[in-house]
């Protein structure tokens, strides 16, 4: 009777544990990281002065975009002239500010636990994703804004007073793909922290797969950390020496991982390609931008970027002492029996989804344009786009290669170190007589 009571006792503790409070702190904890993280770094780019009082439903917009929802742009200018406008780009700032709080958050009720069943962690997960979704649908309704363009007319008032084309540009939200691709992000979320860390407890069919998908998860947030870090401390020596604080900020608050995570495949040797036209522009370094600002598409790789700065061939040697060290720890988190090549191809397929998860969420798009009939860009040179895209399969094909190589010279250097898992054997003691 005693032990059905005290199993009673930690099964109450345990729910309250799991309950809805503590979702509701978790989710609200991320989302508070989002949005001031989201709003310092609109202050520091300059739309705290906005029309309309509009500061608030901007920074909605960019925390629904960074939880992976989808922001619309639109306008009009009247019946027979339009504008159009699109843009596809993930403030990765703020999505990794949430994503480490929310994180955290979700793990902290499942420390110190080796086992959990699979319904216990999905209906802890269900309990965080009912309160994400009532946020994202609050952030949806509140992200709705249009804005007044003022152009200069070319044809002597003709689109403002005829056609009434006075350009106007906006943004909504879709909320079907904003509740679908929130989910789907609070998802991934939880999954990455579960295979993260070494304390969250697995359901018994899974803890086999642990020692070798732990170690290389573990070791692939660490170096995506780490970068993210360099480029701090980057960001506010250039702050501080170099000027154009506010801007730099706005990177660091808004950008940051974006940059120094497509610079890390750029050391790999990666390319990208890409376009900047017109007055608009994504804030980024001035050598990206000179490099991306041609009539034609743009090759972007450690060659064409040198070209500018001759520093950028010091990434390539970053890259490479990063990744191994990422392997040297991944080498050191995992079982002493361990071959270096296994730890070669864990770490190749580590490396691999990490080139693709930087491909899918670094890539930028945006465009805007305003037409009459149909035909041509009026209104003073409003047309725009900014576009870098990945290209892929060869970012993959190096990841393979560097994984295979930065993998097993890492299993060798751990191979010299008393790891986990290691037992030394003992010898035995030839000074007493043997007695059988």
């Amino acid at each position: 009777m005693s032990e059905q009571a005290s199993d009673g006792r930690t099964g109450t503790r345990r729910s309250a544990k799991h309950g809805w409070v503590a979702a509701l702190v978790a989710v609200l904890a991320g989302l508070v990281a989002m949005v001031v993280t989201a709003a310092l770094g609109l202050w520091a780019a300059g739309a705290a002065g906005l029309p309309g009082n509009s500061f608030p439903r901007v920074v909605a917009a960019v925390v629904v975009m960074a939880a992976g929802g989808s922001v619309e742009l639109a306008g009009n200018a009247g019946e027979l002239a339009q504008t159009h406008a699109d843009i596809s780009v993930l403030p990765l700032s703020v999505t990794l500010a949430g994503a480490l709080v929310i994180a955290a958050g979700f793990l902290r009720p499942l420390r110190h636990r080796a086992i959990a069943s699979g319904g216990e962690l999905l209906g802890w997960a269900g309990r965080v994703a009912v309160p994400w979704v009532v946020a994202l649908v609050l952030l949806s309704l509140l992200a709705r804004q249009d804005f007044a363009i003022p152009v200069t007319d070319p044809t002597g008032g003709i689109i403002d007073d005829v056609l009434d084309g006075a350009p106007k540009v906006g943004f909504r939200t879709n909320l079907p793909l904003t509740l679908l691709f929130g989910l789907l992000w609070l998802a991934g979320v939880m999954i990455l922290a579960v295979l993260v860390s070494r304390g969250a407890p697995l359901p018994a069919r899974l803890v086999r797969f642990q020692e070798s998908v732990r170690p290389a998860a573990y070791a692939m947030v660490a170096l995506l950390l780490v970068y993210v870090a360099l480029g701090v401390v980057i960001g506010l020596v250039v702050a501080a020496t170099r000027g154009h604080a506010p801007e730099t900020f706005a990177v660091i608050l808004l950008g940051l991982p974006n940059l120094v995570w497509f610079a890390y495949t750029i050391g790999l040797g990666a390319s990208w390609e890409g376009k900047v036209d017109g007055p608009f522009g994504l804030p980024m370094p001035h050598i990206l931008d000179a490099v991306l600002r041609t009539p034609d598409i743009s090759t972007v790789d450690v060659s064409t970027l040198a070209e500018q700065d001759s520093r950028i061939w010091w990434s390539i040697a970053v890259a490479a002492i990063l990744t191994l060290a990422a392997a040297f720890g991944m080498a050191l988190r995992s079982p002493a029996r361990m071959r270096a090549w296994q730890h070669a191809l864990h770490m190749a397929v580590a490396l691999v989804l990490t080139v693709l998860a930087i491909c899918l969420l670094a890539r930028v798009s945006a465009h805007y344009g305003l037409s009459l009939l149909g035909i041509g860009d009026v209104g003073g040179g409003l047309g725009g786009e900014v576009s870098l895209r990945p290209k892929v399969w060869s970012a993959l094909g190096l990841a393979v290669l560097w994984g295979l190589v930065t993998g097993f010279l890492g299993g060798l250097l751990a191979s010299r170190r008393h790891r986990r898992g290691a037992v030394e054997t003992a010898k035995p003691d030839r000074s007493r007589p043997d007695r059988s």
